[in-house]
């Protein structure tokens, strides 16, 4: 499959018909961009509960937006240009499957699915389709982040990346049961940004997950993770959610080194950077100072609006977004890797991981995805080019 075949979507100046499926608390985020967006319009809202979707369409204050339980009766009439899914992750494999069998495009929201070999699946199905499946890393959308990447170029050859992330929040509901609430929940928007940053992607990781005396959570709410990235770069990630006092971001606090230089970045002001220049590099000569830096050309929007607008940009021009699933399958991968290393008590090899979930979507995979899954040469699913 190319890159121009994302381009299903004529660029005749008309707005992106689109289905929101799932009307949860995210929906209200994505409701919102859509309606903010000259790059969409909202052909429907889809949720198993009926009176929820209507309620949905009710808060955006657009009359007449269809509703429904069924997103292929729905389409049927609404005729949508693509779908926004907003449900659950375990409900990820089927809508996704379900829009891809109806010919549309998907952008969806984190994790990609699951469990790693339900994304196996979904890859090689959009794949298979021959339609855009895109995974919304709105984390990612970040002027200062777009700033942050831009000096990698200045440090050299890189050499270890480090994310800390403590917060304190008392969310209630499924997060206080979870197994490994920090790991599974929050954990996959740092490991995607970092692959991101260093342009590199997970090789194996050693991971310690624990729980703090009096944490709220009943799972692991702590983790330290301590990952090998191609290229022999380290990526360390340290982070809690249950430790108040002097908290990091959203977004964590990053520091980048390399043989020139260091850049850091407190998740919210510009990023700061610093790096020997011009001669002194190339003598690695001392007299480094620390300087801002430069204003970045910006990302296209911020969070979720940012992932919509280069959807609908994908589906125009056939150009392969960021978050595109083949790429996107490996934030997940070291998600399910670290959490793999946690339980055993071992460092874990990502494509260990990987050979097993594909032999595991072969299993579950109809006849077309699963000979194409059986085609697969590599354990690392790659991006179309």
């Amino acid at each position: 499959m190319s890159g121009p075949s994302f381009a299903t979507v004529p660029d005749d100046g008309r707005p992106l018909r689109v289905v929101v499926v799932g009307a949860g608390g995210m929906a209200r985020a994505w409701l919102s961009a859509v309606l903010a967006s000259a790059d969409v319009a909202l052909a429907g809202v889809v949720d198993i509960d009926a009176a929820r979707a209507e309620e949905a369409v009710e808060r955006t204050g657009v009359p007449g937006v269809p509703t429904g339980t069924s997103l292929t009766a729905l389409a049927a009439s609404a005729r949508p240009d693509a779908v926004i899914d907003v449900t659950v992750p375990e409900a990820h494999l089927p809508v996704t499957l379900e829009a891809l069998g109806l010919g549309l495009p998907v952008l969806g929201e984190k994790p990609l699915a699951a469990t790693l070999p339900e994304a196996v699946r979904l890859v090689a199905a959009a794949e298979s389709a021959g339609r855009l499946f895109m995974v919304s890393q709105s984390r990612r959308y970040n002027p200062h982040l777009f700033a942050f990447k831009e000096q990698t170029g200045r440090l050299g050859r890189l050499g270890i990346l480090t994310t800390e992330f403590f917060k304190a929040p008392r969310f209630g509901g499924f997060r206080d049961a979870m197994e490994h609430p920090l790991l599974l929940d929050m954990a996959i928007h740092p490991f995607d940004t970092a692959r991101w940053l260093l342009g590199a992607e997970p090789v194996s990781v050693r991971c310690e997950a624990y729980n703090p005396s009096w944490s709220w959570y009943a799972g692991d709410a702590a983790t330290t993770a301590v990952f090998e990235m191609t290229g022999g770069v380290r990526y360390v990630y340290t982070g809690s959610w249950c430790s108040p006092g002097l908290e990091t971001s959203w977004n964590g606090a990053w520091r980048l080194s390399g043989e020139h230089g260091s850049a850091t970045w407190d998740g919210e002001r510009p990023p700061a950077v610093e790096a020997k220049e011009g001669e002194d590099a190339a003598r690695g000569a001392a007299g480094a100072r620390a300087t801002p830096a430069p204003a970045p050309a910006p990302a296209p929007a911020e969070g979720v609006a940012g992932a919509l607008a280069e959807f609908a940009h994908a589906l125009r021009t056939g150009t392969v977004p960021m978050g595109e699933a083949h790429e996107n399958l490996m934030s997940l991968a070291m998600v399910t890797a670290a959490v793999e290393s946690a339980r055993t008590d071992r460092r874990v090899r990502v494509d260990d991981l990987l050979d097993a979930a594909i032999t595991d979507a072969i299993a579950a995979a109809p006849g077309p995805e699963r000979d194409l899954l059986r085609s697969w040469h590599s354990a690392r699913p790659t991006t179309p080019t």
